[in-house]
């Protein structure tokens, strides 16, 4: 029997609405998205079934072990949970599922969008020679790998304080950083800790994952969003990306927003969204 997630439906669906899957981060759940579905309008509803799936490991699948954690056994699972071809909405590291479900599974994908995440988070240098001194000059900005590095280490001796410090740094920037931080911790912690092993693993998937090349490739609609105030995903990265997608490829920066839009600007972020995929039922 093929492996499969639990996964949850949110709203009645209608006959014949569009399945949206959204994916969440790292060491985060699907609980995350209680604030936007909540926000969504009757509109919305009566064209869109809003699905949320927790990653293997993560929240309602926490038993879920799969081996190795890779995208694309992550993936394997999704296709095998979802039978119907849906949008695909993946936020941070849930983005780096959902372009690697839109490239392995074109037909299952209608249409990609990813939230505050990159194709590569990882901050890269090159050597160079300036002024006949050796200098490594920045190639593509993100986070550094100490930072991450440092989170591999926090992990084995305190994980839950190492996520409530990953949180912080999700809501900085925000022009309301306690508020945020205390709205996400509520949410995520109403489901218990993934292990160590587990956010170990997919934390190397930020740090290893490179789709910058592929994503000339993503030939569905796909739709960009981020925050200017994102201190996980520089601002810099955004031309970066937009060099690498195709035409059909769209963006939207929501100003002074943190690397989770969907909670500092939650009613911003709805209405995009919504435009958005609303007016790609007229395409």
């Amino acid at each position: 029997m093929a492996e499969t997630l639990q996964f949850s439906t949110y709203l009645e669906p209608k006959k014949h609405s569009i399945p949206l899957v959204l994916l969440h981060g790292w060491g985060l759940n699907s609980a995350i998205w209680q604030p936007l579905i909540a926000n969504l309008t009757t509109e919305f509803t009566d064209v869109f079934q809003v699905i949320t799936i927790d990653l293997p490991g993560f929240g309602a699948n926490i038993n879920k072990k799969i081996s190795p954690y890779s995208l694309a056994n992550i993936c394997q699972h999704i296709t095998n949970t979802i039978a119907q071809p849906a949008i695909y909405l993946g936020w941070s590291l849930g983005g780096l599922v959902a372009t690697e479900m839109a490239l392995t599974y074109p037909e299952k994908v209608l249409a990609l969008i990813t939230v505050a995440s990159s194709p590569r988070f990882v901050e890269q240098k090159s050597a160079a020679v300036v002024d006949d001194k050796a200098v490594n000059q920045l190639v593509w900005p993100g986070i550094k790998p100490q930072v991450l590095n440092a989170f591999h280490q926090q992990l084995q001796i305190d994980a839950k304080k190492t996520i409530n410090g990953f949180l912080k740094l999700q809501a900085m920037g925000s022009p309301h950083v306690r508020q945020d931080i205390k709205q996400i911790s509520q949410l995520v912690f109403q489901h218990d800790m993934a292990n160590k092993n587990t956010l170990d693993e997919s934390l190397k998937l930020l740090e290893t994952s490179d789709y910058r090349l592929r994503l000339k490739d993503i030939n569905q609609p796909f739709l960009r969003l981020y925050g200017s105030a994102d201190s996980l995903v520089p601002k810099a990265v955004i031309e970066q990306v937009a060099k690498f997608a195709k035409n059909n490829s769209k963006q939207h920066i929501f100003i002074g927003a943190s690397h989770a839009p969907f909670i500092s600007h939650l009613d911003d972020f709805t209405q995009v969204l919504t435009d958005w995929l609303l007016s790609q039922l007229s395409c």
